[in-house]
């Protein structure tokens, strides 16, 4: 009788440590864009704040696929990006709160600050203003023949954006290193997906320019970094781009400043019940017998501990002092500019 054939088992794909870990960082996000409501409503964030309360399964999850040395950019609803990506919560928050310790000295705020040490080049206010740049990351990777990618994320509204696809067009082109991330929480500022797309799905966008793409629920973390392990192998093979619609949904209004009467409580209590990417993730681990309720309570004390401190860093910072108004900014001497005028 011929010996039975051994099935391999298929590895997981992501260890048990790391997706507590991913975890993790997910509930630490939270916490903190919790409190940069609360900070934004006492009057210490000054301007725009954006917050990303129910996409975190997106950026951690594809934050675990990366490899030192790629770079992230992205659009204003950014802070999430930064922490994902290794920087610290209070330089963060003293940013938010215009810091001299924050990453940008207090001159960036909550949608301009970045960290070369991190490879985050931004937060930009601008809708689809980062997709040409990060298009311009992977062109410099490329020129230099390293094994980086420069992953780009934008949403839904800044997809209908010309730029996107002149960006598109170069990087299919030149077969860039680039991945971009759409990030479609169904209202581009306070208008449905349905009211401003033709073609409402979005990972298809690349097809005229031979792009591959596809759809993800990007409210489950594991299918997040399933996809983007299959995307980054794509474009680190040398294949050019790839594009990712990532399908999540953000609880609060566009900005804070957004009462977001365009859509219905129901709405979003049904997405906050049923499928919030931090309690999916939590009822899989505890099913899996990976975590308890005492060591996830434990956890989020301690997040809850480091949130508080990173607040307390950036309210006992100092404000830039008015020598620094004009430091890091350029122009040309007026004597200059009166030659190149002929005057």
């Amino acid at each position: 009788m011929a010996a039975a054939k051994k099935t391999k088992k298929s590895k997981p794909a992501i260890s048990d440590e790391k997706l507590i870990s991913i975890w993790s960082d997910m509930a630490r996000i939270r916490r903190f864009e919790e409190r940069c409501g609360q900070v934004y409503a006492m009057g210490q964030i000054g301007g725009f704040c954006h917050l990303y309360i129910g996409q975190e399964a997106v950026v951690v999850g594809l934050q675990a696929v990366t490899q030192v040395g790629d770079q992230i950019i992205t659009g204003y609803r950014d802070h999430a990006h930064m922490l994902a990506c290794g920087m610290q919560p209070g330089r963060v928050m003293a940013e938010l709160t215009g810091r001299m310790e924050g990453y940008s000295k207090g001159k960036g705020g909550s949608m301009h600050m970045f960290s070369v040490e991190k490879n985050f080049f931004g937060g930009h206010g601008i809708v689809g203003a980062q997709v040409p740049l990060g298009t311009g990351l992977a062109f410099a990777n490329q020129y230099r023949g390293n094994d980086n990618i420069a992953f780009v994320y934008f949403g839904d509204g800044a997809a209908n954006q010309g730029q996107v696809y002149e960006s598109f067009n170069m990087a299919k082109l030149w077969n860039l290193p680039c991945l971009y991330i759409i990030e479609n929480n169904r209202y581009a500022m306070g208008t449905s997906i349905e009211r401003a797309s033709s073609q409402t799905d979005l990972s298809q966008r690349g097809a005229s320019f031979d792009i591959p793409g596809a759809q993800v629920d990007g409210m489950d973390v594991e299918a997040v970094f399933a996809a983007g392990q299959k995307a980054v192998k794509h474009v680190r093979d040398g294949n050019g781009p790839y594009i990712l619609e990532m399908l999540t949904y953000r609880y609060r209004g566009h900005s804070m400043s957004d009462p977001a009467k365009y859509r219905k409580r129901e709405e979003v209590d049904k997405v906050r019940e049923e499928t919030d990417p931090i309690k999916v993730l939590e009822a899989r681990l505890l099913a899996r017998g990976l975590l308890c309720e005492a060591t996830i309570k434990a956890r989020r004390d301690e997040i809850k501990e480091e949130i508080e401190a990173a607040v307390d860093f950036a309210m006992e910072a100092d404000l830039p002092p008015e020598t620094e108004l004009m430091v890091d900014i350029l122009a040309a001497p007026s004597t200059d500019r009166e030659t190149a005028h002929g005057r």
